[in-house]
C-alpha cells in the first residue's frame, strides 16, 4: 500500500488533469443533494422554531358560525389565558373610485397575540386599531391605491387605515387565504354587519397553557365536554403540520430529482475513468514488465480516484450547505419563513455517501479492465475490444447498487414512492444501456451504406471505444426527463389556466342572506343582463359520528379522510344538484319530508369505509344532526361550481339559521361593474373572484414548477458535463480515425459532418425513448398524483427536445473540433 500510494500521488501530480469529468460530475451530483436536503431540513427547523408563534399559543380551539357560550369561554379562561380572533371574508371598498376588493377580515381582542409580536410598518398612526379604525396588509394597499390615514369601507362601516401590517405572527398558521388581511378589533367587527346569521365566520380561541401540559390532551378534554358543539382544537404541531407536510412531499420530490442527476453524473463518472485509464495502458503495461502485481496497481489507480472523488464530493457538500444562504440571499421573499441557518449533517452525510457509492459503481468496470491490461500492450494496439466485467466485479457492483438504493429508500419520507423511483430510474438505467449495446451489435452488422459520409456515421457509433452506451445512457435519462418534466408543466397549465376559467363562474357570493336574494338578483342583472345565477343554502357542519360511533373516539382517521378534519359547507337540494351523478343508492322524492337522509361524495365514502344504508352524524351549530346515507354521487369538482362533499334531504336541517352561497355565470368584461354593483347595493356580501383564486393557485404551483426547474438545471448541468466528457473520452480514438481518413483524402467538412449526423442519429432514436418514458412519468404525476386531466402541450414538448438535440449536435461537434484538427505529420510521429 505504501508503494501504491507513492506511486499514485506522483502519477496524480503528473497527469491527474484527466479527471476533471470525475471531479464536476461528483460536484454536480453532491451538491443537488446535498443543497435539496439542507434547504428543505432549514425550512422545516424553522418552521419547528416558530409554531407556537403560528398556531398563536399553545392550544387552540375553533368552531364555525358562532363564538363560545359562556361556559366554553369559562372553561377556555380556567385552562389558561385566552386571546380571541374572527375570520371571515369581506369585501373592502376606497373611496377614491378603485374597484373593491376581497379581504381576509381579522378580528382581534386586547389580548391577541399571546405568542409573538405585532407590527405595522413605519408611519403608523397607533400601534394597533380600535373602534373604526384598521391596519391592512401592504399589498391591499397598493391594490386599492390607498394610503395610511385613508378611509376604506367593509360592510356597513367606514374604517379608516392606521397603519400597514409588517409582522402578523401567526399568519402562516391561518392556512389558506382567499384575500390580504385586514384586522380590526371586535368593536370594529361590531361596526361593520358582517357577520349576520348564517354568515359563514370562525371563532378561534388561542390559549397559553403551563410547561409540560399536554396541549393535545386538554383539546380533546374540551371537545368530550362539549361533545355536540363542533369544537376541533389545534396544537403547534398541526399549526406547521401542512406546510411541513407539503415542505417535505416537495423536498422528497426534488430529492428524486438530484438522484436522477446524480445517476446521470454517474454515467459521467464511467467515462471520466474509462477516459482517463486509457490514457494508462502503456503505464500500466509498463509497471506490470517491471514487476508490479495487479492488485497494487489497482489500488494505486483506487487511491488516485478516491482522492479525486474526495475533492469532488466535499466541493459539493461545501455548496450543497451554503445553499440555505443563497436562497435566503436570492428569493428570501419567496419563502414561507426564512431559514433557520446552520449547518445539518444529515442530508450532507447522505449526499456524500450517495456520491461515493454512485463513484464506485460506475468507476469498478473501468478500474476491473486497467487491473487486467497485460505487459504484451506495450507491443500492439492500446485499442483492442473491451472485455466483459469478471464476475467479481459483477458482484461488487451489485452490492454498491443495493447500498445505494437502501440508502436512498430508507433516509425518503416516503418510502414507497423512492422505492418505486429508484427502482424505475434502474430500470431504465439498465434498459438504455441495453439499448445502446444492442444499438452497436446492430449497427457492426448492418450492410455497409456506400456513401462514405453514412458509414462514417455509423462506424462511430459501434467502432471499438465507441462511447455509444454511455451516450444512450446519458442522453436517455436527460432526455426523458426534460419530457416529463415539460409534460406535467404544460398539463397544469392547461387545467388551471385554459379549462377552468372556461367552464368556471365568474364570481362566487359568500355571505348572501335569504332575504336579500331577490335583490341580490336584480343588481346582478343590471350589471350584466346575460347573466346566469345559481344560490344554493348552505351553512357549515362537522361529521361527529360515523356508524354510531364517535370521531373522537377512533384511534386512527384513515389517510385521506379530508372529510373529518374540520368544518365541512353542507347544503341541501329536493333533486340532484347540477355537475353531480348518483353512483350508488337513489335519490329522495322532490317533495321529501321524512328522516333526515345524507348524500355523499363517493370518494370520501370509500375512504371511510361507508356504504348507502349507513349512518353520519353531523354538528350543526351546536346540534347533532343522524341521517342516513341515501346516495353516493360522482362530484365533477373540475369546473370549480358550487359542489359539496355532504347535501341533505330537505325538512329538519333546513329550521337552521343559514345563508346562500350563490355562483354568477358573466362574461368576464363585466366583472368590475357586478363587483361595484354588489359592493355598492349589498355591502355585506362577499364576492369572489374565480380568477384570483386561480391566480393563487396558479403562482403556488408557479413556485414549485420554479423549485423543480431549478434542480432539473443541475440535471441539465450534469446532462452537458457528461456529454462533453463522452466525446473527450473518445478523442484519442477519434484522433487516430481523423488521421488516417485525412492521408486517405477526407476533408474537414465531411468529417464535420460524419460527426454531426453521428449525434444526429442517435438523438433521433432517443427522442422516441423520452416521449415513452417521459411522458408515460408525466402521465401518472398529472392524472394518478393530481388527479387531472392529461392535457400536455405537444409544442411545448417538441420545442424541448428540439432544444435538448441542438445542444447535443452542438456539444458533439464542438467536441470533435480538437480531434479534426490533428495534423496527419505529427500523427503518424507518434503512432
Amino acid at each position: 500500500m505504501r508503494l501504491s500510494w507513492r506511486l499514485g500521488l506522483r502519477d496524480l501530480r503528473a497527469g491527474g488533469r484527466g479527471l476533471w469529468l470525475l471531479v464536476l460530475c461528483l460536484f454536480l451530483g453532491t451538491a443537488a443533494l446535498a443543497g435539496i436536503g439542507s434547504l428543505s431540513a432549514s425550512i422545516l427547523g424553522a418552521l419547528d422554531d416558530q409554531s407556537r408563534a403560528m398556531l398563536g399559543g399553545d392550544l387552540e380551539m375553533r368552531v364555525s358560525q358562532r363564538r363560545a357560550t359562556v361556559e366554553e369561554g369559562a372553561a377556555f379562561a380556567a385552562a389558561g389565558p385566552v386571546a380571541e380572533t374572527i375570520r371571515a371574508r369581506a369585501m373592502a371598498e376606497p373611496l377614491n373610485g378603485q374597484a373593491p376588493a376581497l379581504v381576509s377580515l381579522k378580528a382581534i381582542d386586547d389580548r391577541w397575540p399571546l405568542v409573538g409580536r405585532f407590527t405595522l410598518e413605519r408611519g403608523a398612526l397607533a400601534g394597533r386599531p380600535h373602534g373604526l379604525q384598521v391596519a391592512v396588509a401592504p399589498v391591499l394597499a397598493d391594490r386599492l391605491g390607498v394610503h395610511v390615514g385613508d378611509t376604506i369601507r367593509i360592510g356597513m362601516a367606514q374604517l379608516r387605515i392606521v397603519g400597514l401590517i409588517d409582522n402578523e405572527p401567526d399568519h402562516l398558521g391561518e392556512g389558506f387565504s382567499l384575500g390580504p388581511t385586514v384586522l380590526v378589533d371586535m368593536a370594529g367587527l361590531d361596526a361593520t354587519g358582517v357577520i349576520q346569521p348564517g354568515s359563514l365566520y370562525e371563532s378561534r380561541y388561542r390559549l397559553l397553557l403551563p410547561p409540560g401540559t399536554d396541549a393535545a390532551g386538554i383539546g380533546d378534554g374540551f371537545i368530550h365536554r362539549f361533545p355536540s358543539a363542533g369544537w376541533s382544537k389545534r396544537t403547534p404541531d398541526d399549526a406547521a403540520g401542512s406546510l411541513k407536510k407539503g415542505i417535505a412531499q416537495l423536498g422528497q420530490f426534488l430529492l428524486l430529482v438530484g438522484l436522477a442527476a446524480l445517476a446521470i453524473a454517474g454515467v459521467g463518472v464511467g467515462s471520466g475513468v474509462s477516459a482517463y485509464l486509457a490514457g494508462k495502458t502503456r503505464t500500466i503495461a509498463t509497471l506490470k514488465v517491471l514487476g508490479a502485481r495487479s492488485g497494487a496497481i489497482a489500488a494505486m489507480f483506487l487511491l488516485q480516484l478516491g482522492l479525486v472523488a474526495g475533492g469532488g464530493i466535499l466541493g459539493g457538500l461545501v455548496l450543497g450547505a451554503a445553499v440555505p444562504a443563497i436562497v435566503e440571499a436570492v428569493v428570501g421573499d419567496a419563502l414561507p419563513v426564512p431559514p433557520r441557518l446552520a449547518v445539518y449533517p444529515v442530508p450532507l452525510l447522505v449526499a456524500a455517501a450517495l456520491g461515493l457509492l454512485v463513484a464506485l459503481l460506475f468507476a469498478l468496470p473501468a478500474l476491473s479492465r486497467a487491473r487486467s491490461v497485460p505487459a504484451a500492450t506495450l507491443l500492439r494496439d492500446s485499442l483492442a475490444p473491451l472485455t466483459r466485467p469478471s464476475l467479481a466485479t459483477l458482484a461488487g457492483m451489485a452490492a454498491l447498487l443495493a447500498a445505494l438504493i437502501g440508502i436512498a429508500v430508507l433516509t425518503a419520507s416516503d418510502r414507497s414512492i423512492a422505492l418505486g423511483f429508484v427502482g424505475a430510474t434502474a430500470a431504465l438505467v439498465v434498459g438504455l444501456w441495453l439499448l445502446g449495446f444492442g444499438l452497436r451489435l446492430l449497427l457492426a452488422r448492418l450492410p455497409r451504406p456506400r456513401r462514405p459520409f453514412f458509414r462514417l456515421a455509423l462506424a462511430n457509433l459501434h467502432r471499438p471505444g465507441a462511447q455509444t452506451d454511455r451516450l444512450v445512457v446519458a442522453l436517455g435519462l436527460g432526455f426523458s426527463l426534460f419530457v416529463a418534466l415539460a409534460v406535467i408543466d404544460t398539463s397544469l397549465s392547461s387545467e388551471i389556466h385554459a379549462a377552468a376559467p372556461a367552464r368556471a363562474p365568474r364570481f362566487f357570493a359568500i355571505d348572501l342572506q335569504p332575504e336579500d336574494s331577490a335583490r341580490f338578483r336584480a343588481l346582478i342583472t343590471q350589471a350584466a343582463p346575460n347573466a346566469r345565477i345559481e344560490t344554493v343554502p348552505s351553512l357549515r357542519g362537522s361529521i361527529v359520528a360515523l356508524k354510531g360511533q364517535r370521531v373522537a373516539d377512533m384511534k386512527s382517521i384513515p389517510d385521506g379522510a379530508w372529510i373529518l378534519k374540520g368544518d365541512r359547507t353542507i347544503t341541501w337540494s329536493a333533486t340532484v344538484p347540477p355537475r353531480n351523478s348518483v353512483v350508488a343508492g337513489r335519490w329522495w322524492p322532490a317533495n321529501y319530508r321524512g328522516e333526515p337522509l345524507v348524500s355523499m361524495e363517493d370518494k370520501a365514502a370509500q375512504t371511510l369505509g361507508l356504504h348507502v344504508g349507513d349512518t353520519i352524524t353531523v354538528a350543526v351549530l351546536g346540534v347533532e344532526v343522524p341521517a342516513r346515507i341515501a346516495a353516493l354521487r360522482k362530484v365533477d369538482w373540475g369546473g370549480l361550481g358550487l359542489n359539496f362533499a355532504l347535501v341533505f334531504s330537505p325538512g329538519y336541517i333546513e329550521e337552521a339559521p343559514h345563508g346562500l352561497l350563490a355562483s354568477v355565470y358573466a362574461p368576464p368584461a363585466r366583472d368590475g361593474a357586478i363587483a361595484r354593483a354588489v359592493a355598492v347595493g349589498l355591502p355585506s356580501v362577499t364576492m369572489v373572484r374565480t380568477g384570483d383564486l386561480i391566480g393563487q393557485v396558479g403562482d403556488l404551483l408557479g413556485q414549485i414548477a420554479l423549485a423543480i426547474r431549478a434542480a432539473a438545471a443541475v440535471t441539465v448541468a450534469a446532462g452537458i458535463v457528461v456529454l462533453v466528457g463522452a466525446v473527450a473520452a473518445s478523442g484519442r480514438a477519434r484522433r487516430y480515425d481523423v488521421l488516417i481518413l485525412k492521408l486517405l483524402g477526407g476533408s474537414r467538412r465531411q468529417l464535420l459532418g460524419g460527426q454531426a449526423l453521428e449525434y444526429a442519429l442517435l438523438s433521433a432514436l432517443l427522442v422516441a425513448v423520452a416521449i415513452a418514458v417521459g411522458g408515460g412519468g408525466g402521465w401518472y404525476v398529472v392524472v394518478k398524483v393530481f388527479a387531472l386531466p392529461f392535457a400536455p402541450d405537444w409544442a411545448v414538448v417538441a420545442g424541448t427536445l428540439a432544444a435538448a438535440i441542438a445542444m447535443t449536435l452542438g456539444i458533439g461537434v464542438l467536441g470533435s473540433l480538437p480531434a479534426l484538427a490533428a495534423r496527419p505529420a505529427a500523427g503518424l510521429r507518434e503512432m
